[in-house]
């Protein structure tokens, strides 16, 4: 699990299925004081996050299981956001 602050959307017209309906999310990953590390992702949302929020985010197979149908091909999912950091 990592942080990460949503900086815009995906638009995607054609989707796999079990991808329907979901939105997709451009995320920058950030360490614990909220500095960017790492190049922007891909992200699929399962929580209804918006620009600007950050987010929690599984990997690899975590997140395939973080949405229903599980197992869909996905490389990330934002699953929670965060209200404050210490």
């Amino acid at each position: 699990m990592y942080l990460g602050k949503v900086i815009g959307t995906v638009v995607a017209t054609q989707r796999i299925p079990g991808l329907e309906g979901r939105r997709f999310l451009v995320v920058q990953p950030v360490d614990h004081a909220a500095i960017p590390s790492g190049a922007p992702e891909v992200s699929v949302d399962a929580t209804q996050a918006g620009p600007g929020e950050l987010v929690f985010l599984v990997g690899s197979r975590e997140a395939a299981l973080a949405l229903q149908p599980s197992f869909v091909p996905i490389d990330s999912a934002v699953i929670g956001i965060v209200d404050a950091l210490p």
